[in-house]
């Protein structure tokens, strides 16, 4: 059974930065499809962004530009780097795998969490004004 491991989050103020990491026990960012999803308090969950197995990469628009998804395959382990972090950006942060990539049709399938299977537990992210 793979699991996912979230760590790196915390609390900063607007305009900090933070790096989330999900590390998993087994070799599965060659073959997954990878995202960063968030939920904040009384919200749904979105979709932040995804990393496909084939190094492509997608964000959310209210991201674009402040955060970097990226992957180390022989470290087993996925980042999410977040520069310029607003209050808004506050929200358990989690990581999860999937093939959304399958749906080539669906431009955006990347930040659909429907098309994820495997989850990690989530860690907290506060920005404070």
């Amino acid at each position: 059974q793979v699991q996912l491991v979230e760590s790196g989050g915390g609390s900063v103020q607007a305009g900090g930065s933070l790096r989330l990491s999900c590390a998993t026990s087994g070799s599965i960012y060659t073959t997954y499809d990878m995202g960063w999803f968030r939920q904040a308090p009384g919200k749904e969950r979105e979709g932040v962004a995804y990393i496909y197995s084939d190094g492509s990469t997608g964000y959310a628009d209210s991201v674009k530009g402040r955060f970097t998804i990226s992957k180390d395959n022989d470290k087993n382990t996925l980042y999410l780097q977040m520069n310029s972090l607003e209050p808004e950006d506050t929200a358990i942060y989690y990581c999860a795998a999937g093939r959304p990539s399958r749906f080539y049709r669906y431009p955006t399938a990347g930040l659909d969490g429907r098309l994820y299977n495997i989850w990690g537990q989530g860690t907290q992210v506060t920005v404070s004004s």
